[in-house]
Formats: structure tokens, sequence, C-alpha cells
């Protein structure tokens, strides 16, 4: 090493030696969970302090070496001196290829820094923490109420109004005797669907106790499927991998030796018989009291049901029994379908190696649909109008999704990122002419040029 060189270090060291602290303390690790308001906005804070307590050590470095690059050996010890600076787009760590490259690589931070208007560097890490915080602030103003008692309210009525629906299957009379299925129709999506998604993401209470309590509820007596196979496909695989192939692509909606009618417009009536036949056989996957529990639990849910259109609604038949609570669990079933795939099939997709950060995964790979009062009703917003905002922030409640969807939406587009919208019609008219490139064919790997 040169003299200069090192008498340039040594300046460096001796004016900055919480740099060296830094570096030592770093390999601790840092709190993860990017979906955490908190641990969002302490580490967006954490990476702008150093940007700014770095900028004028890397100036300084530069200035002594300019002309040479150090030997290989010599800067491994330099780095320990140097801000840990990531510059590549992903979030993740990257080392040089060469000390050519590394002191390229400084050069463009300096530069990059000097020409942001606030000085500093905004990682994919410190975009999420920012809006983190920014919905945070929203939700930390908002009242019980605003955050759980209106959607708890729109199930609680869903449940008053049931018995009005058997009632008037009673009656002779069309009139009555439809409205009485369009009734029960809608209260049981707005149940097995609203109530159901919110329980498994914990939505509906603060307490995790209740929360489970009520996920197994509506997940297994009223929608007929397991609790923890349901969590565990939407939750972990669905929410966590959005659009990675293999994991959380949507493949599960897939029927690829349907043609496109069949699929679209007569298949979906099948889902309530399949629903706890898929059910029954995921129970091998669990113990055998959560076997036993779930068996009891989506038996009873189906028992209910037909006991009160016999004795209740007064049916003279098992048979007309049966189709009636076919009829009733189908009503909204194509709009269940349709929706699931409007609205993450035909998005970028992701290989598991090359997924995204976070905020780029969703913004990409998620789209909302326009308000539509049945189904936000029936499916809540967070399925509908707002599903970026819920995938972002999965533990909203749907009122909630609605509130932070103007902070969402503007933060997006002031970032350049996308924010995805279409109209059902659109998206519909799309899935019919291009089936077999969504539906049946294997999706293209979506490469991020600038993000990987």
């Amino acid at each position: 090493m040169e003299p200069r060189q090192e008498e340039m270090l040594m300046k460096n060291q001796g004016w900055h030696p919480e740099r060296r602290e830094q570096k030592t303390s770093g390999g601790a690790g840092t709190p993860s969970g990017e979906n955490s308001f908190q641990e969002g906005g302490d580490r967006s804070g954490r990476r702008d302090t150093v940007s700014q307590e770095s900028a004028e050590d890397t100036i300084q470095l530069l200035n002594s070496f300019e002309g040479e690059a150090p030997p290989e050996d010599e800067a491994s010890k330099e780095q320990g001196l140097r801000p840990a600076l990531d510059y590549s787009g992903s979030g993740e760590d990257r080392s040089p290829s060469s000390p050519g490259e590394d002191m390229l690589i400084l050069k463009r931070a300096v530069k990059e820094e000097e020409m942001s208007p606030a000085g500093e560097m905004r990682s994919e890490d410190s975009l999420m923490g920012e809006l983190s915080e920014m919905v945070q602030n929203v939700v930390k103003k908002s009242s019980w109420w605003e955050r759980h008692g209106i959607d708890d309210a729109i199930l609680t009525m869903n449940f008053l109004i049931l018995p009005v629906g058997f009632l008037l299957l009673r009656s002779y009379s069309v009139f009555p005797f439809l409205l009485g299925i369009i009734v029960l129709g809608v209260a049981h999506w707005t149940i097995t669907v609203k109530g159901s998604h919110l329980a498994s993401h914990s939505s509906l209470v603060e307490s995790k106790s209740w929360g489970k309590v009520l996920a197994i509820f509506f997940l297994e007596v009223c929608s007929a499927f397991t609790a923890e196979q349901g969590s565990y496909n939407h939750v972990k695989l669905h929410h966590g991998y959005t659009n990675v192939i293999g994991l959380g692509d949507s493949s599960t909606w897939k029927v690829p030796f349907l043609n496109r009618y069949v699929y679209m417009f007569i298949a979906p009536i099948a889902v309530p018989v399949l629903t706890p036949l898929v059910a029954i056989g995921f129970l091998k996957e669990v113990g055998l009291k959560t076997a036993i529990r779930t068996v009891c639990c989506i038996f009873l849910g189906l028992y209910s049901h037909y006991w009160l259109l016999l004795n209740v609604s007064e049916f003279q038949s098992v048979w007309s029994a049966l189709a009636c609570m076919l009829l009733t669990r189908s009503l909204l079933v194509h709009p269940y379908i349709h929706v699931n795939i409007f609205q993450h099939i035909g998005l970028p997709m992701f290989a598991p190696d090359k997924k995204p950060k976070r905020i780029h995964m969703m913004s990409r790979g998620v789209l909302n649909l326009p308000r539509n009062g049945l189904l936000d009703w029936s499916f809540g917003h967070s399925l509908i109008s707002c599903h970026v905002e819920h995938h972002l922030f999965p533990t909203l409640s749907d009122n909630m999704c609605l509130k932070i969807k103007p902070v969402v939406s503007r933060y997006l587009k002031e970032k350049k990122l996308p924010y995805n919208e279409d109209s059902y019609r659109s998206r519909l008219k799309l899935f019919l002419d291009q089936y077999e490139d969504l539906m049946v064919h294997a999706p293209p790997i979506t490469e991020l040029v600038g993000i990987q």
C-alpha cells in the first residue's frame, strides 16, 4: 500500500472510530418481517442515518484512491472502514467482483447521493418501511369501530338475517321463495368468504386466542374446509410468495383439461360439492385430534343447513333440501372464481430464486377491481377494490384496507411503482380471449431489469 493511501486510511480510522464498532455490531442481525410497521420504520431510519454519515467518508476515500485500486488482501482490511452500501436495487448483500468495480460502485453512490433532492438513498426496504410508517399513523388514529367493528357488524347482520331467509323459503309463491334463496345465498357467501378470509388473517379481533376460535368456526363450520390447510395455503404460501412460480402462483385455480366456457361458467357450480371432499383429502396431513375436530365441524355446518331446510323451511324431501343447499351455496360462486384468477394470473410471475422485494412483488403481482356493492359486501374490500393494500398489509380488516387505499395508491404512484387496476368486464374478456396462455400453459417468468 502506498504511504499516501495508508495515511488516508489511518486518518479516516481516527476521525470515525464508530465505523468499526458499527461493522462489528452489525453481524448480530436485525429484526425481519417487512409487514411489521415499527420494524420497517426502524430499518428505514437506520439506513438513512448510515447513508448520511458515510457520504463525506466516501468522498474522501475516492480522492485518495482515485489512481490505483488496492491489492486484494488490503482491500479486505479496508472494507471495515468503508460504509456498507448496496446500490444493486435488490436490497440483498452484494460483493463486488473486483476492487475496481467496488470503486465504481462508490463513485456512483456519491453521484446519486449528490443528485438526490434529500441526499439520501432509498432502497426497497426503506420504501416499505416508509409506507408502513404512513399506514401505521392511519391505524393509530382509527377507532376500534373502524379497525374491527364495522366488519364484525356486517357479519353479525348476515347471521341475524338467516332466519328471514329460511322462513321465506316456506312460501309457495315464486317471488318470496326466490327472495329467500337470494337472502340465504348472499348471507352464506358473506359469512364463508368475508368471514373466513378475515378470520384466517386474525383481522376480526385483536385477541389471538379468539382469533383461532373464529378461524375454526368460519373455515370449518361455515365453509366446510380445514382451518390449518386454509391458513397455510392462503396466508403462508399465497401471501408469502405472491406470484412466485410453484408456491403462490394461484395454480390451484387452474384446471387445464377444461375449456374456457366450461371453466368460467359451468364448472364453478361444483365448488360447494368439491370443497368438503378436498378438505377430507387434506386430513391425512394433520394429527388425529385435529382431523376428528375438522370432520365434526364440517358435519355440524352441513347438517345444520340441511336440518333447518327440513324443519324451518318445511321442505318435503331430502333431494329438494339438498338441491336448495347447492343453489344457495353456489349463488355467487362464479364471481368468486373469477375474482381469484383475475387479480393475480396474467400479471408478472417470478422464479423462487429471483423474486423481488415485497413492495415490488405486491405492486406488480396484484390487481384491484372497481368497487361493487354486492361483491364488496359479500367478499369484502380486501378481495375486490383494495387487494393491493391487503397484500401489502394483510392483517388489516376490510374497512381499514379501504381507509388506507388513498395513502397506498398515492405513495406507489409517487415512487413510480405500478398500481394495477382494471374492470371486471375487461379481465373477463382477457381471460376468454387468452384462456390457453393464462390458464393452460405455464406462465412466463418476469425478469425485473434494474430491480433484481
